[in-house]
């Protein structure tokens, strides 16, 4: 037994526990109401989210998808996003389950099929898929070695995992307020959920929970408090451990869901003299080292292959001639800002997924007319017989790709 392996009785009794957790605690707290999701979910959003998994392929709408640990609503989410994919979710929790065949019946979701089943036993689905989603659960079980290898073996070949788990240093506060619970025995009753609320309002307002308290929507109930500070198995994987995580399971680390968090061309270290320090290192060990800088992440949310994966294109470079082939798609949460700029600039560029203050880009003018350019038909190098100056162009369509404001079709 290696180091990461768990006894049977010890993992049987734990699943117990988080079973019986989501029985009491169904997570995210049910919703009855998608119709404003399904608006959200145009095909602008559908081809950038295809291509940030899949840049080398063309488009599709077709895929099958398995949402692991599905919760509530997560599966009933994609089929409403994907109306013609076929799409499966299953999770541990009846009480979970019954929640999705609610939503499923609602809104017709007849592309959807759910299953109360673990995600360590998968395979019994007896399929594969082209795309695996697993946020937020991997980290709950009691082997997550167990539960990422068996994900990867219902991965198609040229299929993509979208996974997220919790990461360390962010949560600093949460693990202290779990070993806290711990030691006064406060369980999971409405009670003792109303009593742990009521306690933390005299948290000192330097505890390093607090930023959490004040920001993160997951304290604003009780089953979003109970699950992040009552939960019976809960984990968290720095950036080294979770791509050894990867490579135990025989996946390869794709990128990041979004990037520009963890790259030293982007944010305020950009600016200090250690940047080049940074850009002296392997990617991995970049990574790992702006995520000690920063200190305050939460979570980390990847894109991972199979390690075996037929060849699917090469990776996005701007050092050949191949990037003027590159198609650029907006991402549907950025903005261009245009209210009290910093002096040259035409505009600011945000992602609202971004957490972090310093992750803006200001554009000039002749920027902002490359960035009008984009209609996600055309390649750069169409867009450069319009606006000219390549070396202008590779500069700022990379800057654009790393700041998660573009993603490429580069089939």
């Amino acid at each position: 037994m290696n180091d990461d392996e768990v006894p049977a009785a010890t993992a049987t009794a734990v699943a117990k526990q988080v079973s019986a957790f989501y029985e009491c605690h169904p997570y995210p707290p049910p919703v009855d109401d998608l119709e404003a999701y399904r608006q959200l979910w145009n095909d602008r959003r559908r081809r950038a989210e295809s291509h940030l998994f899949w840049p080398a392929e063309p488009y599709r709408e077709n895929r099958s998808i398995l949402v692991a640990g599905c919760g509530t609503t997560q599966a009933a989410h994609y089929a409403l996003r994907w109306p013609r994919a076929q799409v499966i979710g299953i999770d541990l929790s009846a009480k979970s389950i019954a929640f999705t065949q609610g939503l499923k019946r609602k809104y017709a979701l007849a592309n959807l099929e759910l299953r109360q089943l673990a995600v360590e036993r998968v395979i019994e689905l007896g399929q594969s898929f082209g795309h695996v989603v697993c946020t937020g659960v991997l980290h709950h079980l009691p082997d997550p070695d167990a539960g990422l290898r068996a994900l990867h073996d219902v991965l198609q070949p040229t299929g993509a995992l979208n996974l997220m788990v919790y990461a360390p240093y962010g949560r600093a506060g949460v693990y202290m307020l779990q070993d806290y619970c711990r030691r006064l025995g406060v369980g999971h009753t409405v009670q003792e959920i109303r009593d742990l609320a009521a306690s933390l309002k005299a948290l000192p307002p330097d505890h390093p929970l607090a930023p959490l308290l004040r920001n993160s929507p997951d304290f604003a109930d009780k089953a979003g408090l109970a699950d992040a500070l009552l939960h019976p198995q809960d984990r968290a994987y720095s950036v080294p451990q979770l791509l050894n995580f990867l490579g135990r399971a025989g996946l390869a680390f794709g990128r990041w869901v979004r990037q520009a968090p963890y790259l030293p061309w982007c944010g305020a270290l950009a600016s200090t003299p250690h940047q080049s320090r940074l850009l002296g290192l392997t990617a991995e060990a970049q990574y790992a080292a702006i995520e000690l800088f920063r200190g305050t992440m939460v979570r980390h949310g990847v894109v991972a292959y199979r390690k075996d994966r037929p060849t699917q294109g090469a990776p996005v470079d701007f050092d050949g001639e191949s990037w003027l082939g590159y198609t650029p798609i907006r991402l549907p949460d950025t903005l261009a800002v245009r209210d009290r700029l910093p002096k040259g600039a035409a505009a600011v560029l945000v992602n609202r997924n971004h957490t972090y203050t310093d992750l803006y880009l200001p554009i000039d003018a002749r920027q902002e007319r490359l960035l009008a350019a984009i209609d996600g038909e055309r390649t750069i190098e169409g867009i450069c017989r319009e606006q000219g100056d390549r070396n202008l162009a590779r500069a700022f369509f990379q800057q654009l790709w790393r700041w998660d404001q573009v993603v490429f079709n580069t089939s």
